[in-house]
């Protein structure tokens, strides 16, 4: 997911779809924040979950 300055993403899955020789199966999503080249970045992360 390629962002510009000022932009946001809200990501709330933790699966993701890709599309195989046999079709779409799910494969697990992994959350992280590239390398700052220039400037300054903020991240919040936010767990979001039923206890289990």
């Amino acid at each position: 997911l390629a962002l510009r300055q000022g932009d946001a993403a809200v990501i709330a899955v933790h699966h993701r779809p890709v599309q195989g020789t046999r079709g779409a199966y799910r494969v697990k999503l992994r959350h992280g924040v590239s390398r700052v080249r220039s400037g300054r970045r903020h991240t919040l992360g936010i767990i979001f979950h039923d206890g289990e």
